[in-house]
Order: structure tokens, then C-alpha cells, then sequence
């Protein structure tokens, strides 16, 4: 072993070639991950003729494909086992050239450790060391530890370009039987670029994200977008494979502070660093980033420890069940099933955790992402179960304690609008929604998603509101069933005892040319309660006019929520050329009445017991 008192490491430098003659045939080779891939290492391994380098077996978590090639692979020389089926990988492993070993990423460490995969040598890249002859292993944690821990051969590569990181990332000089000098700089990633399609789906995602959460993160165009639509968030935390520089502009942002975090407190958990070098030199010595292994990192108990986790994660399709098929293939490194299904076991111990998969409603051959099924689709997440929500660019479908029925209907109005009605038809046909199911094709495209607000009312009850969907149906019903008589009969005019399904669908199912319905919602995203629904309705005897009704939850009178309501409407109503509204209010109903006066105008025609009400708009 090295001396770790020498402070000279350059001159304990031996060249690549001297490394490659203390290898066996048969023997098997760790090599690091990621972007601490040791290249120089690698590549005069993959270009080497020497007659030793035979039946050789290279074990590497994740490969970018960079030194070891596909091409290389074809060479019978060498044989390369990985955990992970995505980025070149995929294809590899489908024409026989790469075996895959299915594990979750949280389990590896304990296989190498076992011994029950063997290794025989460590190529590692390092920092230089330091004053006290520690290297720090940069910006991939990895499993590097164990590797070191099986290997009777460990090479260290020192690269002077990858930053010294902060945690489980420290190894003493001593550890290394030899050592090459990097000729190579690291991998970097360019910014992802992103879209107006990602942009919306990432602005979707973020409006499901309190404060407070602790994140998932990964690399791609979704999470590039996610990041600056999470800036106005406050006390976020971190609990991510991958850092990126999307991750890092969002901590410099002041919305991460993992304050709320109950394991690394103050600090975002990392085991790889994927991006550009103003990445790596904000991540060196920074001590507000963790590293740690594979392990700890994808442990679901130590994930769930944090309240709030959310798993986000990129789907390429998803059916009307809420099966997922995951990406696989080039420039794919987000996750498996294997090393999702960590991250959604974490989601689910957390307090207040959920899941979720985003993905655009269309990919870029301009084919639909939902589907009726993804049976054919390779890579799949089967677990229906624990998909708490699917975000597209059209809005966010809730399937957390839904039916089959409800999942395939929240599903349909997230998908393209010019999809929808052939979803429809096969979820008609194959009885996943009800056969007389109302579907307004006209109107697919015209929901308004812009039409989104929240406020906090007295007792500090916060509030959404958004236009109503044809999937809010059970949640009408229910608030209905929650109205007394008196509210029955002061909204509807009469004495309505039940809303089946006939009437209910019909209500909900609103053509956005002529009417305008906003409800109200309590509680977190991913079980919010409707408590409020307010509407108008052009009216066709008098055009620039429109009728307007509303009603709130009696659990929720007196805080000035009908208010807020009729203020919205009046907004609205403006900004579709409508001139002022018109109302039938019984004249018992004072509460109403001091609504309608609050908002401005009001002239009142009483007649057997019932105001005819005319409210022309004041003028802005």
C-alpha cells in the first residue's frame, strides 16, 4: 500500500500500462461510476493488446457509454455486468453484449459486501489528496467503498478537475495500491433545454408542491424546468440520486434549506453530480451538499424518515389504470422499477409523502402518452397501487383512493385533447367508465387550466379553485348529500332528494363556450375536498348577460368564501365580454343578497317571494 504520509502523490504516479500488467484473465474489475468514470484507466484498458487483458468481467453501477463503448463490447476481451438498464446500456443488454443484474440500487452495497459479486480490482477516480493524505471520491459516492473494501487491487486516478465533496466521500491515500494521473477531464452534461410543453408540465407539478417538502430529484428536461417553478417555495429539502445544476440553482434560490429534514438536517443528500463545470466548482467543499452511498441514499426507510417526500419521476406512457411504462434506452439515468420502486416505498412511509409521474401528453413523433394500455411497453412500473398522480401539460389527475372508473376519467382529461374522445370510446368499450358517460368533444380543448387561484380565509383555511372537470363528479355528489334542505332548496329552487349519476355528469361535464364553473377545494393536493361551487351561464335571452349562481358547504359559511367566489366570476365574466349578470334569489336567502350588494350593482324585481336580479358590471 501507498505511504499516507508522503505528500508527494505525484511521485507515486505509475503510468496506465504498469496497471494493466498486474491484470489476470477471468478477473473482475469495478469500475467507477458516472461521472467519476476513471477514463484514462478505462480507455487504455478498451485500446490495450496485451495478452493478460482476456475474459475479462467489468462491473459498473451506471455506464455512460463513454470509454466503455458499445463498439469495445462487441470485443469477446470483455464482458460488462450493470445494475442500471438505461442510458446506451439498454440496447446492450438486448442484443446479449451487457447482462444486467435486476437489484434495487439500495441492495448493492450488501451484494458486493457478501462477496456474492466477486471482485478482484477497483479502478476509482479521486481528488488529490489533502494536507492529511485523504482523497475525496468527487462526484459519485456510488458504491466505491465496498469495491475498495473486496478488491486485493485498488488504482486510484487523480483527476485535479472533479470537486471535493462533502460526506461519505473521504478515503485515505494509503488505500490505493497504485496510482495514475487523469488525462482526461470529467464528464459533463450540457443544461437539458426545455420546451414550452415541459415547461407546462413542470409548472403543473410544482402546483402539487407545498412548502416544506422534501424532493426527488433526477436529470432530464422536466426537472431543468421543475426547478424554476419551485423558487417561490420556501424550506424545501433534498433527498435525490443525482444533483444537477437545475438542483443547484434552485438551493441558491433560498427555497431549499432542508430545514424541515429529519436525516441530514440542513444539508441535500446526493450519491451522483451530473452537469457542467460551474456545477462542480459551486459542489467543491461545499458543505451544504451530502454525499453518501447507494444505500443510504436509496434506503426507503431513511427516505421516509423525511416528512413530505415526493417522488417525481418522468413516465414515457401511461394507461388508464395508472400503469407507467418507464423510459429506458439513451439518455435515460432517472430510474428502473427496481430502483423506483426505493424511492415510492420511501413516499409512502413518509408523513404526508406521495408519488407522482409526469410526462408530456404526446411524445415527439406527436403520438399519445396515454393510453388505454401499456401491456406492450417495455420497462414498466406495474404498481398502479402506488401512483398517487400523473401530471401532463394539461392539468394533474388525482388516482389516490379512486376507482378504476374515476383513475380512467381524471386520466382522459389530462391527455390531448385531440386523444380524448378515442380514449373515451375504448374505455367505453372495454366497461372501465360508464357506458352513457357524457363527453363533450367540442369542448376538449377549451378548458381554461389559467383559470387557478388560492387563498387563506379566516382561521387561516387556505382554499384552491380551478374549473370544474368532469371527474370531480363523486365529489360533487358528496357535497351535495353534505347540503341541508334548507341550501337544497335555496340552490336548486326545489326539493331535490338525490343527484344520481345522470344528473350529477351532466353538471359537471360543462361546455366552456357558454359557462364557467369554479370549485373550491380543501386540504393537501393529493386529497383535496370540494367545499364550494359557483358558475355562470351566458344567458340567451339577453346576450351580453350571463345568469349566476353558487353555493358553499355549510361547515364553511361566514368566512367570505361565496365573496371571493362571486368577485372571481365577475373577473372572469369580464374577460369574456360579459356585461353583468342576472340571478333568481328567494328572498329568505339574505345571506346571498349581501353577497350580490357586496359586489357592486344590484337591481332587485320582487315577485311571489323571489328577487329577479340584474347586476350590470361598474366600470373598471
Amino acid at each position: 500500500m501507498i505511504d499516507q504520509k508522503k505528500n508527494r502523490w505525484e511521485d507515486l504516479v505509475v503510468p496506465p500500462e504498469k496497471v494493466l500488467s498486474k491484470i489476470k484473465p477471468g478477473m473482475s474489475i469495478f469500475i467507477g461510476t458516472g461521472v467519476s468514470e476513471p477514463r484514462t484507466l478505462v480507455k487504455k484498458l478498451m485500446s490495450s493488446t496485451g495478452g493478460n487483458l482476456q475474459d475479462l468481467e467489468l462491473i459498473q453501477v451506471v455506464s455512460l457509454g463513454d470509454a466503455i463503448s458499445i463498439k469495445e463490447l462487441r470485443n469477446q476481451k470483455f464482458r460488462l455486468k450493470t445494475f442500471f438498464s438505461g442510458w446506451v446500456a439498454s440496447e446492450a443488454i438486448t442484443t446479449g453484449r451487457v447482462d444486467l443484474i435486476p437489484s434495487r440500487f439500495s441492495s448493492i452495497p450488501r451484494l458486493l459486501a457478501s462477496r456474492q459479486i466477486p471482485i478482484d480490482v477497483a479502478f476509482v477516480q479521486i481528488t488529490p489528496p489533502n494536507e492529511a493524505g485523504y482523497c475525496s471520491l468527487g462526484a459519485s459516492v456510488d458504491v466505491a467503498h465496498e469495491a475498495i473494501a473486496q478488491a486485493s487491487f485498488v488504482v486510484g486516478e487523480v483527476n485535479t478537475k472533479i470537486p471535493t465533496t462533502h460526506g461519505d466521500t473521504f478515503l485515505p491515500i494509503s488505500d490505493f495500491d497504485m496510482i495514475v494521473r487523469s488525462e482526461y477531464p470529467p464528464i459533463y452534461f450540457d443544461r437539458w433545454p426545455v420546451d414550452e410543453i415541459f415547461d407546462r408540465v413542470a409548472e403543473n407539478v410544482a402546483s402539487v408542491i407545498t412548502d416544506g417538502s422534501c424532493l426527488l430529484f433526477s436529470i432530464g428536461p422536466l426537472y431543468e424546468a421543475l426547478s424554476r417553478h419551485l423558487t417561490h417555495k420556501h424550506n424545501l429539502g433534498i433527498h435525490s440520486p443525482f444533483f444537477t445544476d437545475a438542483l443547484m440553482d434552485l438551493v441558491k434560490s433560498g427555497a431549499v434549506t432542508n430545514r424541515n429534514k429529519v436525516i441530514w438536517r440542513g444539508k441535500s443528500v446526493t450519491s451522483y453530480a451530473f452537469g457542467t463545470p460551474e456545477l462542480f466548482s459551486w459542489l467543491h467543499r461545499n458543505p451544504l451538499v451530502e454525499f453518501q452511498s447507494v444505500d443510504k441514499v436509496f434506503d426507503s426507510r431513511q427516505i421516509g424518515k423525511n416528512k413530505k417526500f415526493v417522488c417525481i419521476l418522468p413516465a414515457r406512457k401511461v394507461d388508464l389504470s395508472g400503469r407507467i411504462a418507464l423510459h429506458y434506452g439513451k439518455g435515460n439515468v432517472t430510474a428502473g422499477p427496481g430502483a423506483a420502486m426505493d424511492f415510492f416505498n420511501g413516499a409512502e412511509i413518509s408523513e404526508g409523502g406521495y408519488t407522482l409521474f409526469a410526462l408530456p401528453s404526446r411524445n415527439l413523433k406527436n403520438e399519445p402518452n396515454i393510453k388505454i394500455s401499456v401491456e406492450n411497453y417495455h420497462n414498466q412500473f406495474s404498481l398502479r397501487e402506488s401512483v398517487n398522480m400523473v401530471v401532463t401539460e394539461y392539468g394533474v389527475a388525482n388516482l389516490i383512493g379512486r376507482t378504476v372508473r374515476e383513475r380512467a376519467q381524471a386520466l382522459i382529461e389530462i391527455a390531448h385533447p385531440d386523444d380524448r374522445l378515442e380514449l373515451v370510446e375504448q374505455a367505453k368499450a372495454q366497461k372501465m367508465i360508464y357506458e352513457d358517460q357524457i363527453f363533450l368533444a367540442e369542448s376538449a380543448s377549451l378548458y381554461p387550466s389559467e383559470v387557478a387561484a388560492k387563498h387563506t380565509f379566516k382561521g387561516g383555511i387556505e382554499i384552491r379553485f380551478r374549473a370544474i372537470r368532469p371527474s370531480d363528479e363523486e365529489e360533487m355528489r358528496r357535497l351535495f348529500y353534505r347540503f341541508s334542505d334548507e341550501t337544497v332548496y335555496y340552490r336548486y329552487f326545489a326539493s331535490i332528494k338525490a343527484m344520481p349519476h345522470s344528473k350529477m355528469q351532466a353538471y359537471v361535464n360543462v361546455d366552456y363556450r357558454t359557462t364557467m364553473s369554479i370549485v373550491g377545494l380543501v386540504g393537501d393536493p393529493k386529497h383535496g375536498r370540494i367545499i364550494a361551487e359557483a358558475r355562470f351561464i351566458k344567458d340567451k335571452n339577453i346576450p351580453p348577460f350571463a345568469d349566476v349562481a353558487f353555493v358553499v358547504d355549510e361547515d364553511y359559511h361566514g368566512l367570505g368564501i361565496a365573496t371571493y367566489l362571486y368577485k372571481m366570476l365577475i373577473r372572469l365574466a369580464k374577460d369574456r365580454g360579459t356585461h353583468g349578470f342576472t340571478a333568481d334569489v328567494l328572498a329568505s336567502n339574505t345571506a346571498m343578497m349581501k353577497v350580490f350588494e357586496k359586489g357592486g350593482t344590484v337591481k332587485a324585481d320582487l315577485e311571489y317571494g323571489t328577487y329577479a336580479l340584474r347586476m350590470p358590471f361598474d366600470p373598471d
